[in-house]
């Protein structure tokens, strides 16, 4: 439905045919806006990820090994603590399906620092695994 005999132009125009674009400011701002979201929910991850870690109760756990057995699992791991603090720490085996079968809190008495422990859990069925839920000091 042209109204006009475009001839051997262009059928939709020439560039001279539109009025030039608005001047488009301000992308500094978007952008600057941008990168403070991005560093606020970053930090905010790193916060969780490092609260997650037990830096922040005093007593830092880790696992070395385990083992299971069809009602019981040995769980062999470290405990770093302050010297003059005691602390407890909650194990808990879990069997295929993610289900809890056995927990145990074991306590570390004060003057024992740094330690290496080996703990027993009886479980209701096999564990697939066995981990550390918690370790807070207390006293």
């Amino acid at each position: 439905m042209a109204t006009r005999d475009v001839g051997n132009g262009p059928v939709l125009g020439t560039p001279d045919d539109y009025p030039d674009r608005p001047k488009r400011g301000g992308r500094l701002v978007v952008h600057v806006v941008i990168g403070v979201l991005v560093a606020i929910i970053a930090g905010g991850w790193g916060y969780v990820m490092w609260s997650m870690t037990g830096s922040t109760s005093g007593a830092v756990a880790q696992v070395v090994s385990f083992t299971v057995e069809p009602s019981q699992a040995e769980i062999v791991f470290t405990v770093a603590k302050p010297d003059d603090r005691a602390a407890v720490c909650q194990l808990r085996a879990l069997d295929a399906g993610h289900a809890e079968v056995g927990t145990k809190d074991v306590r570390i008495g004060p003057g024992e620092g740094s330690k290496q422990l080996k703990e027993r859990l009886d479980t209701t069925a096999e564990a697939a695994s066995v981990h550390i839920q918690y370790c807070n000091l207390i006293e």
